[in-house]
């Protein structure tokens, strides 16, 4: 009934590793400060809803700027 046509499964190998490295240091980039923040407010005063507010704010900043970022390290990369 439906003719669809045929994807693209042949990916290059230079493509599939430069998308790992692009991914493994967006997704440090977005955990590590904002959990390095929640942990050093939590263990230099104790608050952990502060912590836990300012790491959770901090991690969608980052997130804001996630197209920016990316596009950085794959500009880095080449």
């Amino acid at each position: 009934m439906f003719n669809f046509p045929k994807k693209k499964t042949e990916i290059s190998e230079e493509a599939l590793i430069k998308f790992i490295w692009v991914s493994s240091f967006l997704a440090l980039i977005f955990t590590l400060p904002p959990l390095t923040v929640f942990l050093g407010i939590y263990f230099l005063t104790g608050e952990l809803f502060i912590g836990a507010i300012i790491g959770f704010g901090l991690h969608f900043v980052i997130l804001a700027f996630s197209g920016k970022i990316s596009k950085g390290i794959i500009k880095l990369m080449s």
